[in-house]
């Protein structure tokens, strides 16, 4: 289900990328950060950077070394994940929702989480997706 408000810069979701991409784009599901505020007319869209629990073979400028505060639900439940910046991406508001993180004791309602990484390692992000974009010389004005 998608999520039924718009994400804030920052907020780390889990993106549904099965669908209309072609491999060595992202073609599965994954968590995300949001690296887009949210602008008029562009309601359906948001901008997002995934996120991997996986090192990079070779650190690159673009990659984004990230500790978690609060670990997400299995299977992404790693504390240090790594931002893929030079994968950034705009896609449909409706491939996002939040992690399903179990049931309510009384009623058995699923209960639902999401992530937030604190404005020190939104501007590390911001920085690794202008080094990604080729943009290295821009950082310095972040």
């Amino acid at each position: 289900m998608a999520l039924m408000y718009y994400p804030k810069q920052g907020e780390i979701l889990l993106c549904n990328y099965n669908t209309g991409f072609v491999a060595p784009e992202m073609t599965k599901m994954r968590p995300v950060v949001v690296v887009s505020p949210r602008l008029r007319r562009r309601a359906d869209l948001v901008t997002v950077v995934p996120l991997s629990t996986t090192a990079p073979q070779n650190v690159e400028p673009y990659h984004c070394a990230i500790e978690l505060m609060n670990a997400l639900p299995p299977p992404f439940d790693s504390p240090n994940m790594w931002a893929k910046c030079d994968m950034i991406s705009t896609i449909a508001h409706s491939r996002l929702d939040r992690f399903k993180s179990g049931r309510k004791a009384v009623g058995g309602k699923r209960t639902f989480v999401s992530g937030m990484l604190n404005p020190d390692q939104i501007r590390m992000v911001r920085s690794a997706v202008l080094c990604g974009l080729g943009f290295d010389s821009l950082t310095i004005h972040l």
